[in-house]
């Protein structure tokens, strides 16, 4: 048989089979590269090139349960159990961004880009343009300080330029993350960066108007097995499983034609909010999510700043602080503050202060506090004039953006841009602007006085000890009353930038108050008690109104995306354990549908839907190894409006010596089939086979929806099976047993399976094609 079988011309060419350290759970060809990116037991991510070159190994620390490239194959987004979604360079697999929308393990996500690019042709009224570089240098980089962690921000922590690629969306092609959780939750964000919506699938209603019953239904215990945009990016595909039941007065169970409601079912979501207002979710969404990047840039420059100027401090307070106790030695009534005015005023030098400053502190002493703490000062100046005052300009300017869009209410009011949130977002950044301002000469004047007060120190040390002090720095004893009297034991610029549990407020005298109110109403502004506030209190409600202003647009678009239609697929065991544990080998994908006739040149392609998948054995009595692929769900909720139905649906016998492992949707609508060979040998060969078909050729079937849906309309399908023959299919056997997952690049024409003894075998699927180059 062997003979036999290598007599034939092998339709896939085995480019390599290479081991494999550990078991791979997940795998996912670039759709651009060749680059193939692994999930390992140990939730280890491996990406590597087409020649199996390692190009980098990640370990996020927490359990992986999916993986999904970009469209444009950049950048990756890795979906963890505790519901976080997290984004990684493709060159060197560095976080990008991470995104906490999910409560529950991700399992499963979805990249889809609209397949046009945004012009301004007479679909669209606007173009989107980005001019915030006409008027700006490039973006400031978060700051950076040895030692200093700057917390689970979900931001990069050295500022590379990948970290700006991501930020800069304005020559994308508009893209929609999806991620679902087991809980049921899909959340959607553009560009994977910009939050835009959640749904709860348990809490959509689904019509059933379109097929002439009245009710509608609901699913409960819900879990989602696949979820897939569309390519006009205007509808949702929900693969899940969950029970059926009918809303009104009550919630009711289904009984589908004598079976359990339990099954899997699709769902179609309408999602054409995306497709409809995309320029303007792509504007807003560009100015957002760089107003979150450029905030994040104030946050870490004042955690770095606090942190800097408190380190300086302590220092100071660590050597001034022993004057005090030789002050209470000595038995003398005094503070720091008094013993030094009293030297100042030409008094006779006490013996604590005579002891502190020729022993104790000495001229290297205050020489090196000086330099600690007056280069703190200027470090925070820096600082501020590289990273804290450019950011908070652009973001002035770029709310400033989202104002004048907001005002366009015909347009965008549609998408939740609220003018009066956007107002007051403007305001406060407008604010942070002028408690910057505030903040540099408060900074100015306390290190001109810290550094006066050491000058003059220096000057006393050198009296006591009887040296010449012609070559000191000069000193202002009038700055140095004021020193002594509200800054030796104060400490405005930590007021300023740190945000404390107990609510302070700056004091400000009544005269200066009247005169800012005054201003304000002459200048336009409503707040008049921003002198009150610090600068990490401005930065904190400038925040907070972004996120109000922010949380409209996410809400306005979650309440648009409604579920249009379910299909029930097949019905589970009626144990709820048995049917929780069921694994459903699914793929699900769209092609461009040659069947339908463009009315204009200027339309864009029709692509219709194919959901394949395994029948679990317990489905129905008589479909053991059997799959089924449905093709037409989204073009029958059209159709059903004109009143019919361009439901299809095939059901696939496989050979009784073969059970299906996995399955993948492959390009011109193909589907690639992963079957070990039951009861093999482990030691013999041909313990597998892996089979493509054309899933467009197969004989469907017309599945009718002209009645009620709570029935399975796919168990009708029984009488008209196509039996697949493994000598008349392109098909190949693999010299091992082969597990999960299956990975298939449309893109590339490349598939690799996983042998059950930890190794990974690549073939090339297209014949046309002799060689796969690497990736560049």
């Amino acid at each position: 048989m062997e003979t036999d079988e290598y007599a034939r011309v092998l339709p896939f060419q085995l480019q390599f089979d290479k081991p494999v350290t550990s078991e791979i759970k997940i795998a996912e060809w670039n759709p651009e590269k060749d680059l193939l990116a692994m999930v390992t037991e140990d939730s280890k991510i491996l990406l590597h090139r087409f020649n199996w070159q390692r190009l980098w190994t990640l370990s996020p620390g927490r359990c992986i349960t999916s993986l999904c490239w970009r469209p444009d194959g950049k950048a990756i987004a890795v979906g963890l159990d505790d519901g976080t979604v997290s984004l990684h360079d493709v060159e060197n697999g560095k976080l990008l961004r991470s995104l906490k929308s999910h409560a529950s393990a991700i399992i499963c996500l979805n990249w889809e880009e609209d397949s046009h690019l945004i012009t301004g042709d007479c679909d669209h009224i606007s173009k989107y343009e980005d001019r915030t570089s006409r008027f700006f240098p490039p973006a400031p980089k978060v700051p950076r300080m040895p030692g200093l962690v700057s917390g689970d921000n979900g931001f990069m922590d050295d500022g590379e330029d990948s970290f700006q690629e991501l930020s800069n969306s304005s020559h994308q092609r508009f893209n929609i993350l999806c991620s679902a959780d087991k809980d049921g939750i899909i959340c959607f964000s553009i560009f994977g960066i910009f939050p835009i919506g959640k749904i709860n699938i348990h809490n959509l209603s689904v019509p059933t108007s379109l097929i002439g019953a009245e009710e509608t239904h609901q699913l409960l215990n819900a879990s989602i097995y696949k979820v897939a945009l569309s390519k006009d990016l205007c509808r949702l595909i929900v693969m899940c499983s969950g029970d059926l039941v009918e809303v009104g007065g009550g919630l009711r169970e289904i009984g589908m034609a004598g079976d359990a409601a339990n099954g899997l079912h699709c769902l179609a979501l309408n999602t054409s909010i995306f497709c409809s207002r995309k320029n303007e979710l792509h504007q807003v969404a560009q100015q957002a999510s760089n107003i979150e990047d450029l905030t994040e840039v104030v946050r870490a420059s004042l955690s770095v700043m606090s942190k800097q100027w408190s380190d300086a401090m302590h220092t100071f307070r660590e050597k001034f602080n022993p004057l005090s106790t030789l002050i209470l030695h000595h038995g003398i009534d005094s503070t720091p503050q008094e013993e030094f005015l009293s030297l100042l005023g030409g008094a006779r030098t006490s013996p604590p202060v005579h002891q502190f400053l020729v022993n104790s502190l000495c001229e290297v002493g205050v020489k090196r506090i000086s330099k600690v703490l007056c280069g703190a000062g200027k470090e925070l100046q820096r600082i501020v004039l590289d990273h804290l005052q450019p950011a908070a300009e652009v973001i002035a300017f770029r709310i400033g953006e989202l104002r004048g869009l907001s005002k366009w209410r015909a347009r965008y009011n549609s998408i939740g841009l609220d003018e009066s949130l956007i107002n007051n977002a403007t305001e406060k950044a407008g604010m942070l602007l002028v408690q910057v301002e505030r903040f540099m000469r408060v900074l100015s004047s306390v290190v001109q006085q810290f550094s006066n007060f050491f000058n003059w120190l220096l000057k006393c040390i050198k009296l006591l000890m009887s040296e010449p002090s012609d070559q000191l720095p000069p000193y202002s004893s009038e700055l140095l009353v004021i020193f002594l009297k509200f800054l030796y034991d104060q400490d405005p610029v930590k007021q300023l930038l740190e945000i404390s549990e107990a609510e302070f407020d700056v004091e400000v005298d009544l005269e200066t108050m009247q005169r800012v109110r005054e201003l304000s109403q002459f200048g336009g502004f409503s707040d008049t008690e921003y002198l009150r506030r610090t600068l990490a209190k401005e930065f904190r409600q400038m925040e907070l109104s972004f996120k109000e202003a922010f949380l409209m647009p996410f809400t306005a678009i979650s309440r648009k995306i409604v579920c249009e239609d379910l299909l029930p697929l097949l019905p589970f065991p009626s144990s709820p354990r048995a049917s929780s544990s069921i694994r459903i080998p699914a793929s699900v994908s769209y092609y461009e549908d040659a069947s339908r006739t463009l009315p204009h040149p200027t339309c864009q392609r029709q692509f219709i839907d194919y959901v394949s998948f395994q029948l679990p054995e317990e489905s129905f009595s008589d479909t053991a190894n059997f799959i089924c692929i449905v093709r037409g769900f989204m073009h029958d909720l059209d159709c059903l409006k004109n009143g019919y139905s361009s439901l299809e649906a095939v059901m696939l016998c496989v050979p009784s010596d073969y059970h299906c492992v996995d399955l993948s949707l492959y390009k011109d609508s193909q589907l690639v089939l992963l079957l070990n060979k039951v009861a093999a040998s482990s030691e013999g060969a041909g313990n597998a086979c892996m089979m493509i078909l054309q899933a467009s050729d197969l004989q469907y079937v017309s599945v009718s929806r002209t009645t009620c849906m709570n029935v399975w309309r796919l168990q009708n399908l029984k009488d008209s099976v196509v039996h697949l023959n493994i000598e008349d299919e392109k098909a190949r056997t693999v010299p091992h047993s082969v597990t999960a997952p299956l990975a298939v690049s449309a893109s590339r024409g490349v598939a690799c399976v996983f042998a059950a003894r930890k190794r990974a075998l690549v073939y090339i699927l297209d014949e046309d094609e002799d060689e796969v180059s690497d990736a560049e």
